[in-house]
């Protein structure tokens, strides 16, 4: 656990530090949101809303991928 993340959660991931994008935030999908929390600043933001049925969630450089029951969703973080 950290920060009240539990890392081992499918809808949870821990971006890394010089993978490209987003490094030492945790990702998540809570509510049907993409939301990332940043452990410094300790603030959290909506990425991207209507995430249904969520199942996974991973990142690799700046693209998180949502794997959901009837769609895979890859959100590019270098866009915003």
């Amino acid at each position: 656990m950290i920060h009240g993340f539990d890392l081992s959660s499918p809808l949870v991931c821990e971006g890394i530090v010089g993978d490209g994008c987003g490094g030492g935030r945790i990702f998540y999908v809570q509510d049907e949101k993409l939301q990332t929390f940043d452990p410094v600043t300790k603030k959290s933001m909506i990425l991207l809303e209507n995430v249904k049925n969520a199942q996974k969630i991973s990142k690799s450089a700046c693209i998180i991928t949502i794997e959901c029951s009837d769609q895979i969703i890859k959100f590019d973080l270098s866009l915003l």
